[in-house]
């Protein structure tokens, strides 16, 4: 059997020194995260955060930059993720959009906020990723290429 990782895909938005947070039902509870996901068959990495972002917080995202990829799993015998995590900007927002199932309502947390919720984050990754993106850390877009479905002879 072929080991391989689940891709997901994660946004840190940030307006006015607060980050745009999703509260969601978990198997262990209400949990804070970005908006992320999962990459979805014949779906580019941007062409996915775009639609969860959206998905989960009724908010059009544009991403700008990458900040980080990640390989995460929490124990040896827990699922491996390969998330890659983006930083851009909402321009619109449609209050009349339903959630995704399981999003409870969205938040905009300042990063001292998102800490004291650290027994509620859905992962160390999310503040993680909040930290890295704080301290500057951004790369193109253009490092991300897709050739899904190219024919190739």
């Amino acid at each position: 059997m072929v080991w391989k990782p689940r891709v997901t895909v994660a946004a840190i938005i940030e307006r006015d020194q607060r980050f745009l947070m999703v509260e969601e039902q978990t198997a262990n509870g209400l949990e804070f995260n970005q908006p992320a996901g999962h990459l979805e068959p014949g779906e580019d990495l941007i062409s996915a955060v775009i639609r969860e972002v959206y998905e989960e917080s009724a908010w059009q995202f544009e991403p700008q930059e990458l900040v980080s990829v990640q390989l995460w799993r929490k124990n040896p015998n827990a699922l491996t993720f390969m998330r890659f995590c983006f930083t851009g900007r909402c321009h619109a927002h449609n209050p009349e959009q339903i959630l995704d199932t399981g999003i409870v309502q969205t938040h905009w947390l300042t990063r001292a906020e998102v800490a004291a919720q650290a027994h509620r984050l859905r992962s160390p990754l999310v503040l993680t990723s909040i930290d890295q993106y704080l301290s500057g850390q951004r790369y193109s877009l253009n490092l991300l290429q897709s050739f899904i479905d190219l024919d190739h002879a």
